[in-house]
């Protein structure tokens, strides 16, 4: 009867053994598929931030050259209206414009009405700036 139960004891901590060692095996093959799928997280996260990093620095150089946009464009209308005001008898300015709007090149402005180059691109510059923000 001793031996039985002795058997029995035997046979039941070999069986507790056997889980163990399956419980084991299992438990380290969830650690590594963790330790996997943490490492495509981290690689997906690494890729996104590289993504963020790129949009935001463009973002940044958009607004810079915008910013300097704005400091060229600013003052052409009021340097547009000392050009008209220098000589209010001729109406070449008035007409460069109008050529302007019509898609002429500061070369077309400087021939048909006699300007500089520097006023015709003025004039030009004003055009786009006007065509853009109607």
């Amino acid at each position: 009867m001793l031996e039985a139960l002795v058997i029995a004891l035997l046979m039941l901590c070999l069986g507790l053994l056997g889980t163990c060692v399956w419980l084991s095996r299992q438990l380290r093959n969830a650690v590594q598929q963790l330790g996997e799928e943490g490492a495509v997280r981290d690689r997906r996260l690494k890729e996104i931030s590289r993504r963020l990093d790129t949009y935001l620095t463009g973002s940044v150089q958009m607004g810079e050259e915008l910013y300097e946009l704005r400091q060229v464009v600013a003052p052409l209308p009021d340097k547009l209206n000392q050009i008209e005001q220098r000589d209010p008898t001729t109406l070449s300015f008035t007409q460069a414009a109008r050529l302007a709007g019509m898609g002429a090149t500061v070369d077309d402005l400087t021939q048909s009405c006699g300007l500089s180059q520097g006023e015709a691109e003025l004039i030009s510059r004003m055009q786009q700036a006007k065509a853009q923000h109607s």
